[in-house]
């Protein structure tokens, strides 16, 4: 249960400051015409928002916290 938890927490950690460094970002497909069979797309790129990584720094260095300083 320990290792787990600093585990998830180390994971929550990372994942956090990639984001709020300026790095996730992930890929929005959207139909702007579509006649028939025929249909024009446009992709966008879009960052996932700043206090999403924040949470996940918190949630992270809690968890990990937790898992080191649990007696068992």
């Amino acid at each position: 249960m320990r290792a787990i938890l600093i585990v998830l927490g180390l994971v929550l950690l990372i994942g956090g400051l990639w984001v709020v460094f300026g790095h996730g970002s992930y890929t929005q497909t959207d139909t702007l015409l579509q006649v028939g069979s025929a249909k024009l797309t446009a992709t966008h790129d879009k960052g996932i928002p700043q206090w999403l990584g924040i949470g996940g720094i918190v949630v992270g260095a809690l968890l990990t916290l937790g898992g080191f300083l649990s007696k068992r």
